[in-house]
């Protein structure tokens, strides 16, 4: 899963040790060690984390994964059926979370706010209007207007016309193919 994303290892730890908070070793599957921000990704198995586990380790589990991102790591928990059966899916989802945080590689601050219009979209489950593009990247109406505009001829959203007037009022997001977005 990692290499298709990466096409590279640099950074990433193998059965990474942490002290948790009872000073005992914790292995994390893995942990990628960047500048800006410590990773650990776990891939979980049903039966050890879901199937055979009581009360006190379901407990054990949350507050481990809390302390974890105390000491400053973001968390990526994955299913393990996921990973052997839709490995599509987790570089999809992984390809996305990661992208958040490496605006270096973009090109630009105009493919930055494309990025964030349709993720912004995407999140609010609903059709978007400019006013809400605006308020949220805080930028102007009618730049709001060209970054739904130009995702539409993307083709990542399609406008909404108003019945009365025949003018766009709002955009909704239509396409889900999210490895077709440059992240």
């Amino acid at each position: 899963m990692w290499w298709p994303l990466r096409r590279n290892l640099d950074g990433l730890h193998p059965e990474y040790e942490i002290m948790d908070w009872r000073g005992r070793s914790y292995f994390a599957d893995f942990a990628w060690l960047t500048e800006a921000v410590k990773w650990v990704i776990e891939i979980k198995g049903y039966g050890p984390h879901v199937r055979d586990m009581d009360r006190g380790g379901y407990c054990r589990e949350l507050n481990r994964e809390l302390f974890l991102q105390a000491l400053g790591f973001r968390v990526i928990s994955f299913a393990y059926d996921d990973v052997e059966r839709h490995p599509e899916l987790c570089i999809t989802l992984l390809r996305m979370l990661l992208s958040r945080y490496e605006a270096t590689r973009l090109a630009g601050l105009g493919k930055i706010a494309l990025k964030s219009t349709l993720l912004f979209a995407a999140q609010l489950g609903k059709s978007v209007r400019p006013k809400d593009v605006a308020e949220h990247l805080g930028v102007s109406h009618r730049t709001a207007v060209r970054y739904l505009q130009q995702l539409c001829q993307m083709g990542w959203l399609i406008p909404q016309l108003s019945g009365s007037s025949g003018r766009v009022l709002m955009y909704e997001v239509i396409r889900r193919d999210w490895d077709a977005f440059e992240w």
